[in-house]
């Protein structure tokens, strides 16, 4: 449903955009297809983007990381957006990264836990099964229950690959996308799960990792240890439209970032 929403909610952007300009022919389209992690920083740099070049419709479809490198390398779309880093196999079959931002992956719990902080080495054993039960670390007497993203996800591979725990996470429930896993986590008390630092966490509780909060200049520093690359995927042999240059490039400006860090994400540029 949150999908259909974003999708819908770019396409009516991009509709009072055309009608505001009286254009309705010629209206060049870029494509992204992607990580939903990105989809709070993508939609923004849209909305400005079509509100500054009316003459352009910027689309979005959030399909997870793995399914927006695929479209990028098929041709599907003019820019993929993956929340990791493009693997050796993806950049050999011909395609080019482009980290646009990072972004820090917060491990939430429900907001009634008691927890506060959590080291790497614990965070691996709840998500393992190492740890079954909060009260083996200070926490109330109640099952785990670890919550994550589906496989070809970019923050489950990302955090996965981060804290070391690479195919040995044991989830109660694997959900296809941030949003889901924050709503899962919020309705279970012995819930834990990740989401990207760029969501909004409001109904959840976000730990601290080695005593560190994920924040935007904790993230930029390095000390906060569980972050990320938000990624343009392009073909590297084949040049982008126009119009997909010019968004392209827009995106990696001085004049994004500070949209880019409202949205909750550290720029790059």
């Amino acid at each position: 449903m949150k999908k259909a929403f974003a999708v819908l909610l770019v396409a009516l952007i991009a509709m009072a955009s055309v009608m505001a300009s009286g254009a309705g022919e010629g209206t060049a389209t870029v494509s992204t297809d992607g990580s939903t992690s990105m989809e709070k920083v993508i939609l923004s740099l849209a909305e400005q983007y079509m509100a500054d070049n009316p003459d352009v419709n910027v689309t979005y479809n959030p399909t997870g990381s793995g399914t927006g490198i695929t479209a990028a390398l098929e041709g599907r779309c003019d820019i993929g957006l993956s929340s990791r880093a493009l693997k050796d196999s993806e950049k050999e079959s011909g395609l080019t990264e482009t980290v646009l931002a990072y972004d820090g992956i917060a491990i939430i719990v429900n907001a009634g836990n008691t927890v506060a902080d959590l080291s790497i080495d614990q965070i691996a054993g709840l998500f393992s099964g190492a740890i079954s039960n909060w009260s083996e670390i200070g926490g109330p007497d109640a099952p785990v229950v670890p919550i994550g993203r589906e496989a070809g996800s970019g923050t489950r591979s990302g955090f996965e690959e981060i804290v070391g725990v690479e195919d040995a996470c044991k989830y109660s429930q694997e959900l296809t996308s941030t949003g889901a896993v924050i709503t899962a986590v919020s309705q279970n008390p012995g819930a834990i799960g990740y989401a990207s630092l760029a969501s909004n966490l409001d109904s959840v509780k976000a730990v601290t990792v080695n005593g560190v909060t994920a924040t935007e200049d904790t993230v930029k520093s390095g000390e906060y240890a569980i972050q990320r690359p938000f990624v343009f995927a392009t073909l590297t042999d084949t040049p982008l439209s126009d119009a997909a240059q010019k968004f392209f490039d827009y995106c990696l400006s001085a004049e994004a970032a500070p949209i880019i860090t409202a949205a909750g994400a550290v720029a790059t540029h």
